[in-house]
């Protein structure tokens, strides 16, 4: 006797869903690393110990031209591209006060930082279903 398995409609559109969430990580992630060695071959590298909110400006632009090229890539429209690069910068903003009173250092702004990012990605996705789960484009 063999069982046959199939993927529901439902399935599907949660495996696009899922996939395009790694897809973006994935896409930040090269935007960062790439741009980052450019911007420190051309001599304008920032120093984390330094000016930690510089350096996450910057990191974050990195992250949002790789993510969001590759979601231009995919079809995506401007509104959602541009608020989930906005998303990039979000965790940082509220932390940088507690930088600049010396409640937290650079590396604790980095960390909080990037933890933040991932589930208000997914919570932007969600929000979106339609969008990211590939009914849309």
């Amino acid at each position: 006797m063999t069982t046959t398995t199939t993927t529901t409609p439902t399935g599907r559109r949660w495996g696009r869903f899922a996939l395009h969430y790694v897809e973006m990580i994935i896409a930040m992630f090269a935007g960062m690393f790439l741009i980052g060695m450019l911007r420190s071959a051309a001599g304008l590298g920032v120093s984390l110990a330094e000016q930690p909110e510089l350096w996450y400006l910057a990191m974050a632009f990195d992250m949002s031209v790789g993510m969001g090229a590759w979601m231009r890539v995919r079809g995506h429209r401007w509104a959602p591209t541009l608020e989930m690069c906005a998303i990039m910068f979000a965790p940082a903003v509220p932390l940088f006060p507690l930088l600049w009173t010396g409640v937290i250092d650079g590396d604790v702004l980095m960390l909080v930082s990037h933890v933040g990012m991932f589930p208000l990605m997914l919570a932007a996705m969600l929000l979106r279903l339609d969008e990211y789960a590939g009914c849309r484009h």
